[in-house]
């Protein structure tokens, strides 16, 4: 009699939601990982949509989280391109220069910046990125040299990366890749490849300073993080076979959905002052 009154009307218990919140965090890890190792990107760009909107995580902490979550993701995806010679050290360590300083200062704003004006900026970049793509598509030239001024323009987009990457929870992947292809025309899955190895030091250095925070939520990370490992190398082995015009296109597109999806945020927000707590962007 008492177990019939219990399933009839009565609310999960805690450890079926803690079940439920976990398989979806899980899927939310392969999803995202397919996409880090296919594109290049840490997945940010959907991980910290799906906690904000699926898990109901605050902004702020969804994008601390997401960092964290990136770490072993873009670790995976980043000797899933080295294996196959996708990734150009030199100036992965160059960017890495410039994300990791660009990843303290974005998490320094994430506490303290609205991100209306960020994130239509943002748009705005990303919008021309894609445009310049699709004007690329039948260009195939090869890679040019690393320069003195090449060189200072790696450093630049890095910082900008990192500094996107702390702010916004995401690799910075979305800004890397279609600068390689379009500064010193690296082919695309070489560029996707060293775009992951950017990510790497850049999520790092930006979850340790989130930690300090208490912007991150470790068991919810460690979770979206090591499920998504598995679908980030399958992503890295169809990326690597695939052609740079496909690639080129399919980059393109995910830029576009990016921006609309960010537009769309933007019209639902407010510039308001920013939460008190553990949270993020």
């Amino acid at each position: 009699m008492s177990d019939r009154t219990e399933s009839v009307g009565t609310p999960p218990s805690g450890k079926a939601l803690l079940s439920r919140r976990i398989v979806v965090a899980a899927i939310i890890g392969l999803v995202a990982g397919f996409l880090a190792g296919m594109f290049g990107v840490g997945g940010g760009i959907l991980i910290v949509p799906a906690l904000v909107l699926v898990l109901g995580v605050r902004q702020r902490l969804a994008h601390g989280t997401s960092l964290a979550a990136i770490i072993p993701i873009a670790v995976v995806g980043a000797v899933g391109y080295a294996a196959s010679g996708s990734v150009d050290w030199v100036a992965a360590v160059i960017l890495a220069a410039g994300s990791a300083l660009g990843a303290i200062v974005g998490t320094h704003g994430l506490q303290r910046l609205p991100q209306r004006a960020l994130r239509l900026a943002f748009s705005a970049f990303l919008l021309a990125n894609a445009v310049s793509l699709f004007l690329t598509l039948g260009s195939s030239g090869s890679q040019k040299g690393l320069s003195i001024a090449t060189g200072l323009g790696l450093l630049l987009i890095g910082l900008f990366a990192g500094t996107i990457a702390g702010l916004l929870g995401v690799g910075g992947g979305v800004v890397i890749v279609p600068a390689l292809v379009l500064l010193i025309s690296m082919g695309v899955a070489k560029a996707k490849g060293t775009s992951l190895a950017v990510i790497v030091p850049t999520a790092i250095v930006g979850t340790l300073r989130n930690l300090r925070a208490q912007n991150v939520d470790l068991a919810l990370a460690a979770v979206v993080g090591l499920t998504g490992m598995v679908s980030s190398y399958v992503g890295t082995q169809l990326s690597v076979d695939m052609s740079p015009r496909l690639s080129k296109t399919l980059f393109a597109c995910l830029l576009i959905a990016i921006v609309a999806t960010s537009l769309v945020g933007v019209r639902q927000s407010k510039d308001v002052a920013p939460e008190i707590g553990p949270t993020t962007s």
